[in-house]
């Protein structure tokens, strides 16, 4: 009895041997479980970008200290009369840059398409409320 029990074990642990070895081969080879980190295969035609003119200047981050102001422009650090394309800072505001050009001023928005806006019933301008636009 005792050497049918071995020789049964044995070929189990055989068995489950080579089905652990099917299963590291699988995964081995990368079929058995995909990357989660891996992006997904978009295969897809590449959009066509459109030359829709200058590109508009896009402020990344403005700092505002006692001693000066300086906002981040397209990568580029300016400050209040440098130049950006052909335009000069004139302004530098807590959430804008204003640029002009001869009698031309364009406004950049550090943050387009938020306004900040008073809260009801609040007299002091300080506590605004930011509302995204077409939120509200």
């Amino acid at each position: 009895m005792a050497k049918h029990l071995s020789k049964t074990f044995k070929t189990v642990t055989m068995a489950v041997v080579c089905a652990m070895g099917l299963s590291m081969t699988e995964l081995a080879a990368g079929q058995g479980m995909p990357d989660p980190t891996r992006p997904p295969n978009i295969v897809s035609e590449p959009e066509r970008v459109q030359n829709t003119g200058p590109a508009v200047p896009q402020v990344q981050s403005i700092l505002i200290s006692p001693t000066r102001r300086v906002a981040t422009i397209d990568g580029r650090t300016v400050s209040v009369g440098d130049t950006v394309g052909d335009a000069r800072v004139t302004r530098i505001l807590e959430s804008e840059v204003v640029l002009g050009t001869g009698k031309e001023q364009r406004v950049l928005k550090l943050f387009p398409g938020i306004e900040k806006q008073r809260a009801p019933g609040r007299r002091n301008a300080g506590q605004a409320v930011v509302h995204s636009e077409g939120k509200r």
